[in-house]
């Protein structure tokens, strides 16, 4: 049996009957919600691990984008966490250029928040930083579709590891005060992230912005800040 349709067996005989029924509702899937229409096999996210890990080291990239373009939530997240693996396993520039353009080539189908976040620091966020290359970041961060700016956002946390705040503080500021509640979590999320490796760079950013941010953004972005601080922040005080 070829490897595509194995993955496939692989997952489907992980199907759990209750999850296929609660995750719709947990990844909005309804009319006129952020995932409309997706569809769901019931595999959690630990079982989908194990089978990326069995799988990625001779699945093809033609099989890769087949599992992409499926409307199944699963297989697009599995697709993608056998694509991070390709990734870190590559010690040939060509072959993480190769990746890198196949993952921007199937941005339509990375439309989740947990597709995004499980991917793009660990394969653009990391290739932009080794190779100086922000401006495919730059370009995602410009864009109308939300899911680009979340993975443009949520790509600098491999910056935000090394100590590096700029890009973060660019996109986040580029992008305050957007009309979805997902990219006020990225962007707190990311602060907060940026906070955790250096909390001065964090207050001087906020003593900034903290009073145009949207209330989820600050939320997050403070989360780990002593109750007094905090309650400053959320109050105005400072």
């Amino acid at each position: 049996m070829e490897t595509y349709h194995q993955i496939l067996e692989a997952l489907n005989d992980l199907s759990i009957p209750e999850k296929a029924a609660f995750f719709p509702k947990f990844f909005k899937t309804g009319k006129g919600e952020y995932g409309e229409g997706d569809l769901f096999l019931g595999v959690t996210v630990p079982d989908q691990r194990s089978v990326a890990k069995e799988y990625y080291a001779r699945v093809s990239l033609a099989d890769l984008s087949k599992l992409l373009s499926s409307g199944y939530h699963e297989h697009r997240l599995t697709a993608l966490l056998m694509l991070v693996l390709k990734f870190e396993k590559a010690k040939d520039e060509k072959v993480k250029d190769e990746i890198v353009g196949f993952y921007l080539n199937h941005l339509q189908y990375i439309n989740n928040w947990d597709l995004v976040d499980s991917s793009c620091y660990k394969i653009l966020g990391r290739y932009c930083f080794e190779y100086q290359k922000e401006d495919i970041l730059r370009k995602l961060s410009g864009s109308q579709e939300m899911w680009h700016k979340r993975m443009a956002v949520v790509g600098t946390l491999y910056y935000i590891k090394k100590g590096l705040f700029e890009l973060t503080k660019e996109f986040v500021t580029q992008n305050l005060n957007h009309t979805h509640d997902l990219m006020h979590k990225a962007n707190g999320w990311m602060l907060r992230e940026m906070g955790q490796k250096n909390k001065q760079e964090l207050i001087l950013y906020l003593n900034k912005y903290y009073q145009q941010m949207p209330r989820t953004c600050l939320r997050y972005a403070i989360e780990k800040f002593d109750e007094p601080l905090r309650q400053d922040y959320l109050k105005g005080r400072i």
